[in-house]
């Protein structure tokens, strides 16, 4: 012990305030809130054993303070608002194993089972780098580019907490790119761009395929239960095409097609 430090036995009614310095952290409660449930905390306070004080009278436990305000107000409620994050979660759920908060515990564990649930859920996936300039671009293909960004942010708001969206747009070769992936594995790839040979030179040509993304969007979402795969009949017949759908498709070649009927009306 340092100087200053003793031990004692705290004891006193429920309505009896104590200072609390965990960690450097410092808190104020009463013996009731602390000894509500059956956990390490009620033991010290209850006068089964010793606990650590300095010259002030502050009760030292040797935890990280970061999350005991956390478990406090569980004492305290019943019940507490969790942190978001997967790591933040763990580390309360440490210092409620270390105080023996079982309901806690408890808690926290379902919490991460959920979250970590939601990790294997469908996912989308867009590569757009516009900054790949390997080859110049034909007239349609900027329009193409920004469609196929417009449909990505129109489908993560539909399908919002049913799939997972993830846009690219650095450190790429692919220039425009669906990637749609299942329990873990690729399940489809739609790639939009192509090579068109000029007379001249190179051309890269962006395609938006809108029907075909749309139709491997919903795809994904038959691998929503993680339990098991999706019936093979029904994948089939959610592809009775092998290429592109009619609708939504605008490439390059849709646009040199519709000039020359419009050329043709006019004569």
């Amino acid at each position: 012990m340092m100087s200053g430090e003793t031990k004692t036995v705290i004891k006193g009614n429920t309505s009896k305030y104590v200072k609390l310095n965990v960690g450097g952290t410092l808190h104020y409660t009463t013996i009731g809130t602390l000894t509500k449930q059956d956990t390490m905390l009620r033991a010290m306070f209850s006068g089964r054993m010793e606990v650590l004080t300095d010259s002030e009278g502050w009760i030292l436990i040797d935890r990280s303070g970061k999350h005991f305000g956390l478990v406090l107000n569980f004492l305290r409620d019943g019940s507490v608002a969790l942190p978001e994050t997967r790591r933040e979660l763990l580390e309360v759920l440490q210092e409620a194993k270390y105080y023996l908060v079982q309901d806690l515990v408890a808690l926290i564990e379902t919490a991460v089972k959920q979250m970590d649930a939601t990790i294997d859920i469908p996912v989308v996936k867009l590569i757009c780098n516009r900054h790949n300039n390997k080859y110049s671009y034909t007239s349609n293909s900027d329009n193409n580019l920004l469609m196929n960004l417009e449909l990505f942010d129109k489908l993560s708001l539909r399908f919002n907490r049913r799939v997972l969206f993830i846009k690219d747009v650095i450190g790429s070769n692919e220039i425009c790119c669906w990637s749609f992936y299942g329990h873990g594995q690729k399940i489809a790839e739609v790639c939009c761009t192509s090579i068109v040979y000029g007379t001249d030179k190179k051309h890269t040509k962006v395609e938006f395929p809108e029907a075909r993304i749309y139709e491997e969007t919903l795809n994904v979402l038959l691998y929503e239960n993680r339990d098991t795969r999706p019936d093979a009949e029904l994948m089939q017949a959610t592809r009775g095409h092998k290429g592109v759908g009619a609708e939504g498709y605008h490439s390059d070649d849709d646009a040199d097609e519709r000039d020359r009927e419009h050329r043709m009306r006019r004569k």
